[in-house]
């Protein structure tokens, strides 16, 4: 297991699946079962995952190795994406798709990390690091804002939304900057990101180019050139920090795309 990190600013690459007729309403978005947010919870809770965790919350040296006591803060949470169906106009698809599944982790000194876990064969297991705690945040705020709803993220501009029905309503403010602090309705929301990554889309000329996604390489060959070991390559989970810039629009979630990890809720 290896924790793979750049910069000192710790935002964090995800490898998040890409976006491959007007809505009033979409197909439900397919949930999270009990029995996977327990699997879920098991990986972030074992001991090798707790022991990358102490080097992860312990690595720029805010908080000793023997003193970080890491965590796991309540259950695990579904996080939904921007689904490609949604974007590509099919009709009745859900506006987004489970990516993965989220478990926060506390250290002793207030630090917080969020650990992505995703299915493998039989199990689940941890994959990512991620600082903050943006995962379970807006899927609170969301249950708050608009109960019942989908709390999703567009990761090309890092936005956090929440959709119930013909409404989607924003949860940060790159989130209002797009739709307005009021909201916008799921058909105005298809439109907007239709003409926004519509030509963007897996098997587009766009992506054939190789300007996604790694710019030309692999995912898996992107990830590992855009890390550097900082655990003596001990342990399976990885994180990788990155700043955000200009590619993550154009990455759109083809490969390692990268994303801001933000601090507050916008209760707009």
């Amino acid at each position: 297991m290896s924790i793979r990190r750049l910069s000192s600013c710790a935002a964090v690459a995800a490898l998040l699946t890409g976006l491959a007729a007007s809505y009033a309403s979409a197909a439900e978005t397919p949930s999270a079962s009990a029995d996977s947010k327990a699997a879920a919870h098991q990986a972030a809770t074992s001991p090798a995952t707790l022991s990358t965790l102490s080097r992860f919350f312990a690595r720029d040296g805010k908080v000793a190795l023997a003193a970080v006591a890491p965590r796991i803060q309540g259950d695990a949470v579904p996080v939904y994406t921007l689904s490609p169906e949604f974007v590509a106009g099919k009709a009745g698809a859900p506006v987004a798709k489970l990516e993965y599944l989220a478990s926060t982790a506390v250290s002793s000194d207030g630090q917080k990390a969020s650990l992505w876990t995703v299915p493998q064969g039989t199990t689940w297991k941890v994959v990512n690091i991620a600082t903050g705690d943006d995962e379970s945040r807006y899927a609170a705020a969301g249950a708050k804002r608009l109960p019942g709803g989908t709390v999703f993220q567009e990761p090309q501009i890092n936005a956090w939304y929440v959709q119930k029905g013909a409404s989607v309503l924003p949860l940060d403010e790159d989130a209002v900057k797009a739709v307005g602090a009021r909201g916008t309705t799921l058909a105005a929301y298809q439109k907007r990101v239709q003409l926004a990554y519509g030509d963007k889309l897996p098997g587009s000329a766009y992506a054939k180019s190789g300007k996604a996604g790694g710019y030309g390489q692999t995912p898996s060959e992107a990830r590992g050139q855009a890390a550097a070991s900082a655990t003596g390559g001990h342990g399976a989970v990885t994180a990788t920090s990155v700043t955000a810039g200009a590619g993550a629009l154009g990455a759109l979630g083809l490969g390692a795309v990268a994303l801001r990890r933000r601090r507050g809720v916008n209760r707009a």
